[in-house]
């Protein structure tokens, strides 16, 4: 009898035992769903569909570009459809428009891919050859295979223009914005008329300006130096537009308070706002080199055109690769055609190593640090810790009491 006393009492707490709780999991938001997968996949199988019989059936309808784009609103709508049995009226538009939004991303993304694929691949065959980065047409003509001439002359003659041009544009516009910026007025808003006017100018036109002043009033010759000049009026809206966009980004109570800590207008532009906005101006450089490093009509009105490799932008004609390339492929020989690919090739790879130059001088938005960058502002925190410990610290003094010694002198 004891021995099944002490049983019960044994097992009776097990059966009072409160269950374990289960471990809290987040409810999830956002990201795609099975039932959003399943309306994607089922629309986008009813939009085909649909334009297959519409194209081959229903209606006489042709093309290519219609089935697609047939075929395209028709997902379109069945996806609203399928969507509004389960979500609501916003729900749907969200939907809706995330589609339109991630085509329109993946058709421009395609684009890009096509022609930058399109480009290396026709180039494919002048691309391997060394000499075609070393040599130039001097002594090549239209008939010479691949392994003679090549495109060194158009590099360096890219290279001294568009460098002669950013040294014009980029202190020209970034000034010219920090004064649309910092001085508001009826002038800075008649420059910035004349500016927004200025971003619509045909190439030609400045190509001809240049053309009429420095070649046929001021006498002087076809160069690099001209074809620079041309090439920053038409860099120079750009950056002046994109530098003022971005400048008005900076927050206004940044530079409050540098005003109230007393400092005048130009240390406050110098040191805080620029460095605020240096991200967003070296995205208005790129823009304004992209736009300049492309043209071709005034490249060939003020610098002329050559077949040598020549250094001086002073004297004597000089070429661009956008206008080599447009020399190249209007031939009608296979190997110039292919030189032409293989130059506009080393144009776009051209842009992207002044792109991410760029990039790396503009580093990166406000608030965000680079690893060097955190590296440094580690130094600097550490020096100062170091300086302020050494003011801090206990020195002797003439006022201090004399140490009390346990000797007697």
């Amino acid at each position: 009898m004891t021995v099944v006393e002490e049983t019960v009492e044994i097992a009776a707490p097990a059966e009072d035992a409160v269950p374990a709780e289960l471990p809290d999991r987040p409810r999830r938001i956002g990201g795609p769903t099975r039932s959003g997968v399943l309306s994607l996949c089922g629309a986008a199988a009813s939009g085909l569909c649909v334009a297959v019989l519409l194209f081959g059936q229903l209606a006489p309808f042709s093309g290519q570009l219609g089935f697609f784009v047939t075929a395209y609103l028709a997902f379109l709508a069945i996806y609203a459809v399928l969507t509004g049995l389960e979500e609501d009226g916003q729900a749907v538009r969200d939907r809706v428009m995330t589609v339109v939004l991630w085509t329109a991303a993946a058709a421009l993304f395609t684009a890009l891919a096509l022609v930058v694929g399109f480009t290396a691949w026709r180039g494919r065959e002048a691309l391997p050859h060394g000499n075609f980065f070393t040599q130039d047409m001097q002594a090549a003509g239209p008939l010479d295979p691949l392994t003679h001439g090549g495109i060194a002359h158009a590099m360096l003659g890219t290279l001294i223009m568009i460098t002669i041009a950013l040294a014009i544009t980029v202190p020209l516009g970034l000034a010219c914005a920090v004064y649309l910026n910092q001085i508001p007025g009826r002038f800075s808003r008649f420059v910035r008329t004349i500016v927004e006017a200025m971003t619509a100018l045909p190439s030609i036109v400045a190509g001809l300006m240049v053309y009429a002043t420095w070649i046929l009033m001021l006498g002087m010759q076809k160069s690099g130096l001209a074809a620079g000049f041309a090439i920053s009026v038409m860099m120079l809206p750009i950056v002046i537009r994109a530098a003022d966009v971005v400048l008005r980004l900076v927050p206004g109570t940044l530079t409050e308070a540098a005003e109230a800590l007393g400092a005048p207008r130009w240390r406050t532009v110098w040191h805080v706002v620029l460095p605020t906005a240096r991200s967003g101006l070296a995205t208005a450089v790129i823009l304004g080199t992209a736009r300049g490093i492309g043209e071709t009509s005034p490249v060939l009105l003020t610098a002329g055109f050559t077949a040598a490799l020549n250094a001086d932008p002073t004297n004597g004609p000089m070429i661009s690769l956008p206008l080599a390339v447009f020399n190249f492929v209007r031939s009608p020989e296979p190997t110039m055609i292919a030189r032409g690919f293989g130059a506009a090739a080393v144009l776009m790879a051209l842009v992207l190593v002044l792109f991410a130059i760029a990039r790396i001088i503009g580093g990166r938005g406000p608030g965000h640090q680079s690893g060097r960058q955190a590296r440094r502002a580690a130094r600097a925190s550490r020096r100062d810790v170091a300086r302020f410990d050494e003011l801090h610290a206990p020195t002797l003094s003439l006022l201090d009491p004399e140490p009390v010694t346990g000797e007697n002198d």
